[in-house]
């Protein structure tokens, strides 16, 4: 079984962004993040996100990344983990007592929309949206949609 890192990395930082690149955000230390308007319009990261983790994820932890019985609230898990440590726990899968979290390495809806779903829940654990489908969200970015075909093996 592959099994994502154990270690404690540094904490995430502040999730303002700071920079934008093709429609993505970044922070001060160059993680992905969200960006919400005044108006409550979403980046259209993070709305993919919350498209990926109700698709692939909110079975185990929850509606809105509220946690389960046997999975944590992974929107309290994105104020600890930074974004190497959660992709690695993705992408690697991690077994923590008798709970496991699979690894997604080769499941391409959630290892070609990391930087989504953490930019999601990112935006859920500080409250900057509310559970739920966002409203009102920015247009698909071409290098989004780029990026995804050339992920998902497509021409």
């Amino acid at each position: 079984m592959c099994v994502g890192t154990s270690a404690m990395a540094e904490a995430p930082g502040d999730p303002k962004a700071v920079k934008s690149v093709d429609g993505k955000y970044f922070d001060a230390k160059g993680d992905p993040t969200y960006n919400v308007g005044p108006d409550g319009k979403v980046d259209w990261y993070t709305f993919s996100g919350y498209r990926r983790y109700h698709a692939e994820c909110h079975v185990c932890h929850g509606p809105n990344g509220g946690g389960s019985t046997y999975a944590p609230a992974l929107k309290d898990s994105v104020k600890r983990f930074n974004y190497a440590e959660f992709a690695g726990i993705v992408i690697g899968g991690r077994q923590n007592g008798n709970s496991v979290m699979p690894a997604f390495a080769d499941n391409k809806n959630a290892s070609c929309y990391i930087d989504d779903l953490y930019v999601y829940l990112r935006a859920l654990s500080t409250g900057a949206i509310e559970p739920g489908r966002p409203a009102k969200k920015e247009d698909r970015p071409e290098a989004f949609a780029k990026a995804e075909a050339e992920c998902m093996g497509q021409k």
